[in-house]
C-alpha cells in the first residue's frame, strides 16, 4: 500500500463519552468485522473494561476502506478517556498523524477533553472535532457546537455530527479522516525503524510488541534489535490487528502492527523502544518515544498468603509489560510481611492494577492506603525521597520538605462554584482563576497538594455537584510545606507502622481520628491501654481502652466487705505490675485498616 494511502488515527474523548460505541461503528463500516462476530465495545478486550464500560488498554485495528476509487488503510488506536490513563493516551499520539475528538452533545466538554486536546496539540496532531450521542432526546448539539468553537476555536464547517449507537455520520467521520488527517511520513529506502507503543506477554510465542513503522520495512525471519535494551531476537511473525492478530509478509513505512519476538525476558521489550534491524543497528537513532512517566500515587500491596509471594512477584513483572506506567520494588514492613511498594498514575490506574491481578492470577492481596512521595533535605545538604513515615529522619535534621502539588481543573455546571470552593479551600487549594465556556459551565482552576486529592476529594466533588463536576489534575512542583511525622503511641510504645505524615494545621484533627479507630481496633486486655498520637515529644490525641475485668468475687457468698476488698486490692496490685511488663498484641486487622484508613 502506498504510503499517500495510508491514515494512522486514534479517538480522543472523556470517560464515557461514546468513543468505543464510535470505533465499533467505524469497524462495521468499513467491513472489518463481519455482522455476525459484531459485539459492543469489541476493541476492549478485558473482562475488566466490558464490566466497567471503560477503556483501560490502548487497542490498535486495521481497517479498509474505499473513498473516490481509491482503497485506503486507517490504522485506528482505540485509547482510554480517564485521566489516570492519560499515559496510553500519550503513546498512542505519537503514533499518530490526527485525531477525532469526540464530545457528548447530552454532557458537552469536560476537564479530560480539555487535557487530551492539549496532549494532542503537543504532538502536531490534526484534530477532527465530533459531536456526538445527537440521536438522544436530551441532546443538544448547538450549544456543545458553541463550547467547541469557544473551548478551541474550531469553525462550523470544520464540526461534525455523529451517533455512535445508530451509526449516522459515520461516513462522514472516515472521509474527514481521508481528507484532512496527513498521510505519514517515513522513508522507505532507509533501515527498518520502529517505536514500541505497546506489548503484551504470550505464554507460547514470548513477548509481541506492537510497533509503528517510522522507516524502511520488516519481513518474517529476520533478526531485530532493540536499541533501549541492547536485546537481540528475531521477527517470528509480523502482521497487522484486523483487530486480532493477522500474519502478513511484513510491514513497511507508516504502517501499524505486531511483531512475535519469542523474547522469554519480558524486561527486553519496554515500551517506547526503538526496534531495528540487527545488521544495521549501527545506522539508527533511537526514536524519541515517551518521556519516564513519574508515579503520583504510592500503596503497598501484599498478598494475604505470604506463600503467594513468589507468584505476585511474577504477575508484577508480567503487568509491567502491558502496563508500562506500573513502577514497583520489594518491601518488608515486619507487622504484616513482605510486598511491594507499587507507584501508580492516579486512584483508578491502583484499583484496576489490583482487580487486574486478583483476576489474571487468581491472588488475595491487601492495598495500604495511598500516600505520596515526599522530597525531604537535610540540614548538611543531602536530598533524598521517602515515601512512608517510617523512613522519615529526625527533625532536628531536617531543613525541608518538599510536597507535590497539582494543577486541578475542574468543569462544573455554575449552579455548583460555591460547595466546589468550600470543599477545595478545606484541602489548602490556592483557587487560580474561573473562566466560563459557553453559558452555563465554568473551567475553574485551583493548586493543590496531591495528598489532598488522593484519599477522597474525588468522591466528596462528585457529591457536592450531583455527579455533574469532572476533574483533570496535572503535576506542577514540589513546593515546601509545613509536614509533620505523627507517631502512634500504643501502652507508651511507638509502633512504626502506625506513623503517618500530616500538615501541622490538620495534624490535631487527623490524628484524633486515628486513635479513635485504633481504640475500637485493639482488643480489651487484662491492663488498660492508652493510645496516643504524638508530634515529636507532644501528645496531640488520647484515648484510654479500658481493663478485661474478671469477676475475682463471684464465688464469695456473705461474710464481711473486707473478704471481697482483699480480693479486688490483690486484683489491682496484679493489673498494676501486668502494666509494666505486659505487652499489647495489636492484631494484623488493625494494621490494615489504619493503613488502608
Amino acid at each position: 500500500m502506498p504510503q499517500e494511502q495510508i491514515r494512522n488515527f486514534c479517538i480522543i474523548a472523556h470517560i464515557d463519552h461514546g468513543k468505543s460505541t464510535l470505533a465499533d461503528r467505524l469497524l462495521e463500516v468499513t467491513h472489518t468485522v463481519e455482522k455476525r462476530q459484531m459485539k459492543n465495545q469489541l476493541l476492549d478486550q478485558m473482562d475488566l473494561e466490558r464490566e466497567r464500560g471503560i477503556t483501560i488498554k490502548l487497542q490498535p485495528v486495521r481497517m479498509n476502506y474505499n473513498y473516490n476509487n481509491n482503497d485506503y488503510v486507517l490504522n485506528l488506536i482505540d485509547t482510554p478517556g480517564h485521566v489516570d490513563f492519560s499515559y496510553e493516551v500519550s503513546r498512542s499520539l505519537a503514533c499518530c498523524e490526527g485525531a477525532i475528538l469526540v464530545v457528548d452533545s447530552t454532557q458537552g466538554i469536560e476537564a479530560q477533553t480539555l487535557a487530551n486536546v492539549y496532549l494532542a496539540l503537543e504532538h502536531n496532531l490534526t484534530l477532527i472535532p465530533v459531536v456526538n450521542k445527537i440521536d438522544l432526546p436530551n441532546s443538544d448539539r448547538k450549544k456543545t457546537a458553541e463550547e467547541l468553537k469557544a473551548a478551541f476555536g474550531f469553525t462550523d464547517d470544520e464540526i461534525l455530527y455523529a451517533s455512535g449507537k445508530t451509526g449516522e455520520g459515520v461516513e462522514e467521520i472516515l472521509k474527514a479522516v481521508i481528507e484532512r488527517v496527513p498521510p505519514p511520513t517515513g522513508d522507505t529506502t532507509k533501515p527498518f525503524t520502529g517505536l514500541i507503543f505497546d506489548s503484551m506477554y504470550d505464554i507460547h510465542r514470548g513477548v509481541v510488541v506492537f510497533v509503528r513503522a517510522m522507516d524502511g520495512q520488516l519481513k518474517n525471519r529476520e533478526r531485530i534489535f532493540m536499541i533501549g535494551s541492547q536485546a537481540e531476537a528475531e521477527s517470528l511473525e509480523v502482521g497487522y490487528f484486523h483487530p486480532k492478530m493477522e500474519k502478513s509478509d511484513g510491514i513497511k513505512t507508516g504502517e501499524v502492527g505486531y511483531i512475535v519476538t519469542g523474547l522469554r525476558d519480558v524486561s527486553k521489550a519496554r515500551v517506547g523502544d526503538t526496534v531495528t534491524l540487527f545488521d544495521r543497528k549501527k545506522d539508527v537513532k533511537q526514536v524519541p518515544g515517551y518521556k519516564h512517566v513519574k508515579p503520583m500515587v504510592y500503596a503497598t500491596i501484599f498478598p494475604v498468603s505470604g506463600d503467594d509471594y513468589p507468584i505476585l512477584r511474577d504477575a508484577m513483572d508480567k503487568l509491567k509489560l502491558s502496563d508500562a506506567s506500573l513502577e514497583f520494588e520489594p518491601i518488608n514492613i515486619p507487622s504484616i510481611g513482605f510486598g511491594f511498594r507499587t507507584g501508580f498514575l492516579g486512584l483508578l490506574h491502583m484499583d484496576i492494577v489490583q482487580e487486574r491481578l486478583t483476576r489474571e492470577y487468581n491472588l488475595d492481596l491487601v492495598l495500604t492506603a495511598p500516600s505520596v512521595a515526599y522530597r525531604i533535605v537535610k540540614s548538611n545538604g543531602q536530598e533524598f525521597y521517602i515515601h512512608n513515615p517510617a523512613e522519615m529522619p529526625d527533625p532536628s535534621v531536617i531543613k525541608e520538605i518538599y510536597e507535590p502539588w497539582m494543577a486541578v481543573n475542574i468543569l462544573t455546571p455554575t449552579d455548583y462554584i460555591g460547595p466546589i470552593m468550600e470543599i477545595a479551600t478545606q484541602r489548602r487549594a490556592i483557587s487560580k482563576d474561573i473562566k466560563y465556556i459557553g453559558s452555563s459551565r465554568v473551567d475553574m482552576h485551583f493548586e493543590m497538594p496531591l495528598s489532598n486529592i488522593i484519599i477522597d476529594f474525588y468522591d466528596k466533588l462528585k457529591s457536592v455537584s450531583s455527579g455533574y463536576a469532572s476533574l483533570n489534575y496535572d503535576f506542577i512542583e514540589e513546593r515546601v510545606g509545613d509536614l509533620v511525622k505523627v507517631d502512634i503511641l500504643v501502652a507508651g510504645e511507638q509502633v512504626a507502622a502506625l506513623a503517618a505524615i500530616m500538615h501541622r494545621s490538620s495534624a490535631a484533627q487527623d490524628g484524633k481520628e486515628l486513635v479513635d479507630k485504633l481504640k475500637q481496633l485493639i482488643p480489651k486486655h487484662q491492663f488498660e491501654i492508652a493510645i496516643q498520637a504524638a508530634i515529636g515529644g507532644k501528645i496531640i490525641a488520647r484515648e484510654t481502652i479500658s481493663a478485661l475485668r474478671k469477676d475475682v468475687t463471684g464465688y464469695l457468698y456473705g461474710g464481711d466487705v473486707t473478704r471481697k476488698m482483699k480480693l479486688l486490692n490483690k486484683q489491682k496490685k496484679g493489673k498494676k505490675r501486668m502494666k509494666k511488663i505486659g505487652k499489647v498484641d495489636i492484631p494484623q486487622e488493625a494494621f490494615l485498616a489504619v493503613l488502608k484508613k
